[in-house]
């Protein structure tokens, strides 16, 4: 059926659209071309851009679903449309099977050729100052090759994939560029989120460490943590690291709750770096058995799993925490059959909450933690959660300052003292709430557990810390 022009004259806030079009240079290829429309329109003149689709990712979730598309529209400020152009994907799959970065792909030609139609995709408003000129968007990130290892369905999640990649790695000028290795897990409804990565090493026998991508087998490496804002949510560890020692010499192991789980890269972390016993809090039990297979979190020794939504799971455990009965409430089950308490502790608490969560709703942007987490009967629980000198670490993404702040004074309502750590990357921070006023008793130099936090996280981001 054949588009009436006039449909693109008016913005129409979430319009998306999406059809074929002859491609200018190939007479016998088609190009798939997408028109998005901003949620929000802003109040004064309308600003359109479009974006070339990377030659073989056009069958990638960042360019190919209307999610993938909207968060690359709320990534542009101010743009009121965001037309996609690329290669059609045949039968719904175009990309190779190992994905590899173009060199120099000049893509002048044909945005001369196809400048009538984006003038002919914008608004009428657009026009009232004259013939407008429709801004070339370019998309890059680190990736030089990937190979998707699995594709499958949670119940939750919705569709994931896990991909091993090369990216590029920084290094000193002078040097040699490192080839970095990772494996990711995405969801399809937040395509352009990365839920989990990890680092990856050749496995043993591999031979030449100038193979790559596909050619040699990689095994996880849970013993680093390159995902940018995990790091410095270990390191606010270090505000009670003194306590933390304390347990240690008295022969208990501390107790980490992890809600969000992903791939389990921290809960492996927080276990085999730092000695932790932990808990970790899943909605989707396919994310779970992905976690298991594919980014090497074994839990069948100090760490524990629990299928369930975050709120309802933490109040639940809150409750038996105080004394009520866990098996009453439904937390029995746990992903490894077993219950979470030890009978003999009598301290049925946590020394930290972690908490890695983001919003579902690709329409909300890429927001965390998810708004239903802030709400007052959810951080009462998880302080209730927390032993007399616990802390909560919270992973946020603000769409917004007055987001930020809002969720700021909601903190202050229920905890003691508020803490930040800005991760560096111009979106992350971390804030860290305490349930009592932090104390140390034990001088650093005496304080072992201080020095191996201090050698597996970066100090910078315990000497960052800042409380506010």
């Amino acid at each position: 059926m054949a588009l009436d022009p006039a449909t693109f004259e008016t913005l129409i806030p979430s319009r998306f659209i999406a059809f074929t079009f002859p491609h200018p240079s190939q007479p016998d290829s088609l190009l798939r071309v997408a028109v998005l429309d901003a949620p929000i329109q802003p109040a004064d003149s309308p600003r359109v851009a479009a974006m070339f689709v990377p030659e073989h990712r056009e069958s990638d979730w960042i360019f190919s679903t209307e999610s993938g598309h909207l968060q690359l529209l709320l990534g542009s400020s101010g743009i009121s449309r965001l037309i996609l152009i690329g290669n059609r994907p045949i039968n719904g799959h175009c990309s190779p099977i190992i994905y590899y970065r173009a060199i120099n792909h000049d893509s002048n030609g044909i945005e001369v050729s196809l400048k009538p139609l984006l003038l002919a995709l914008s608004p009428k408003s657009l026009f009232e100052n004259g013939m407008p000129e429709i801004p070339i968007l370019s998309y890059e990130d680190n990736v030089i090759c990937r190979v998707v290892v699995e594709r499958c369905v949670g119940s939750f999640a919705g569709e994931m994939l896990v991909e091993d990649v090369e990216i590029e790695s920084s290094s000193d000028v002078g040097e040699c560029v490192k080839r970095e290795f990772r494996r990711r897990l995405r969801f399809k409804r937040m395509p352009n989120l990365v839920q989990t990565e990890i680092r990856l090493v050749p496995g043993a026998g591999s031979g030449s460490d100038r193979l790559g991508i596909g050619e040699v087998e990689f095994r996880p490496d849970i013993e680093v943590l390159v995902h940018p804002y995990l790091a410095p949510m270990v390191a606010s560890i270090s505000l009670i690291s003194s306590c933390i020692e304390e347990r240690n010499q008295n022969g208990f192991r501390p107790k980490a709750l992890c809600v969000g789980v992903g791939g389990g890269a921290l809960l492996a972390f927080l276990k085999t770096q730092l000695g932790f016993d932990v808990v970790g809090v899943e909605a989707d039990a396919e994310v779970l058995r992905v976690a298991r297979q594919y980014f090497g979190l074994d839990d069948t020794e100090s760490i524990q799993l629990i299928v369930g939504d975050a709120t309802n799971v933490m109040e639940k455990i809150a409750y038996n925490a105080n004394g009520h009965n866990l098996g009453y409430l439904g937390v029995h089950e746990a992903e490894n059959g077993s219950y979470l308490w030890d009978d003999n502790d009598l301290n049925n608490k946590f020394d930290i909450i972690m908490v890695d969560l983001d919003s579902s709703d690709a329409n909300d942007g890429t927001i965390s933690p998810p708004l239903e987490f802030v709400q007052k009967h959810a951080l009462l629980a998880a302080k209730m959660l927390l032993c007399d000198f616990g802390i909560l670490a919270i992973n946020v993404i603000a769409p917004s300052r007055s987001f930020y702040e809002k969720l700021i004074n909601e903190f202050r309502e229920v905890f003691h003292e508020l803490y930040e750590i800005d991760v560096g990357n111009e979106e992350n921070f971390v804030l860290v709430a305490t349930k009592s006023p932090t104390i140390s008793c034990i001088s650093d130099c005496e304080n072992s557990f201080l020095n191996r936090l201090r050698l597996v996280t970066s100090g910078a981001y315990m000497d960052s810390i800042r409380k506010i």
